[in-house]
């Protein structure tokens, strides 16, 4: 830093026949060429040293390129400043933009590590697997906390900056001293900022959800695709995106189908007729689930839920490793089934039963394609 103080002052001397605000213009200008030509040459060359061994330093150096660059131009300025000819004036505010800088730099500093840290932390758990449950809890813990401890920095950088200037800083000072309607204002306007901050730090601890996991919310069936510090966005089956405040989960009820494990019991409804063959229909059924591989081996089954007027109602119960799963399985099982029923059994299908009557006289089954006059329909029971 000596010899770069002493290059500037040397070139000030040279410049000297310019007006002063040309040579400081100059001079700062110089200096942050300098720094930024100095901050590549570094990073290409650790680049070419560290990627062999490590490449998990070079990720880092990539994600910390900007703040490295601001430092080592602030650091820069911080010795070209004093070799510009600035009045004293213009020195005092360009040195507390440099403050400034200086504070929004290690706010910077500070969120790029926390993403680092967890980018580190969450290359052990895989969460494109099918038993990814414990993945998906560290994804879900990691992302709300660090999301989180950002707007915690980005309120304690802004602060920070703030009380730099005098009036600011007094007026702060005055607040807190009075903490009367003032206080009792800002905390009102700042309530939903904090229920919401509140409200990710519950769920990161205690999970109602997770990320990828699926859920029903207001009637709407979806996965959960991201997690903010103010809302989660559930991506819907038809690829729309529902936007929920965090608060939602933490007071209202809502349907989590993969809370403890993605496996799920999947029901696919069919209503047939009384003349069906129940046990066929259940072997059917069985042989379905085995040769489909959507299936997880665990639970398949057939039940007579019902009794209608007219049809049987048959509730097939298939099991999956993932709700995705379940879906495409409860439909093959009932196109499958219908399809069964079509081809061997079309006695099973739904059908409307009636007797044909004449002047209220039942008539013969022979004569009951031609008969003629009069005539009424009435339903009877199968």
């Amino acid at each position: 830093m000596d010899s770069l103080r002493s290059t500037l002052a040397l070139i000030a001397g040279w410049l000297a026949w310019l007006p002063d605000p040309v040579v400081a213009i100059a001079i700062v200008a110089l200096a942050v060429i300098i720094a930024y030509s100095l901050h590549r040459t570094v990073r290409r060359l650790l680049r070419k040293v560290l990627a062999p061994r490590f490449p998990y330093a070079v990720t880092v150096i990539q994600q910390m390129r900007g703040v490295t660059r601001l430092g080592i131009v602030l650091l820069a300025l911080s010795v070209a400043v004093p070799a510009a000819p600035f009045d004293s004036q213009t020195a005092e505010w360009i040195g507390r933009l440099m403050l400034i800088a200086l504070i929004a730099m290690i706010g910077w500093a500070a969120m790029t590590a926390l993403k680092i840290a967890a980018d580190l932390y969450l290359l052990q758990f895989r969460i494109d697997t099918e038993d990814n449950l414990l993945a998906r809890k560290h994804y879900t813990q990691v992302r709300v906390l660090l999301r989180t401890l950002d707007v915690l920095i980005i309120i304690l950088t802004i602060s920070a900056a703030l009380m730099t200037f005098e009036p600011v800083r007094q007026y702060g000072v005055s607040l807190f001293a009075s903490a009367g309607v003032a206080g009792l204002v800002a905390g009102l306007a700042a309530r939903p900022v904090l229920s919401n901050l509140f409200a990710g730090v519950q769920l990161a601890m205690t999970q109602p959800i997770r990320i990828d996991d699926a859920v029903i919310v207001e009637g709407e069936w979806g996965t959960v695709e991201e997690i903010t510090s103010t809302y989660v966005v559930v991506k819907i089956w038809d690829w729309r995106r529902l936007i929920v405040p965090l608060t939602y989960f933490i007071e209202k009820p809502f349907q989590n189908w993969t809370r403890e494990a993605s496996a799920l019991i999947g029901a696919a409804m069919l209503y047939v007729d009384y003349r069906a063959p129940v046990g066929v229909i259940r072997n059917k059924l069985q042989d379905i689930a085995k040769a489909s591989p959507a299936w997880d081996g665990q639970v398949v089954g057939l039940q007579v839920t019902d009794c209608r007027e007219e049809t049987m109602e048959l509730r097939c119960l298939v099991s999956a490793p993932s709700a995705g799963k379940a879906f495409e399985l409860r439909c093959e099982v009932r196109e499958k089934l219908v399809d069964f029923l079509q081809r061997e059994h079309p006695e099973a299908l739904p059908r409307k039963r009636a007797d044909l009557t004449l002047n209220g006289d039942a008539l013969p089954t022979a004569n009951r394609p031609q008969a003629a006059g009069r005539s009424k329909l009435s339903q009877a029971a199968p």
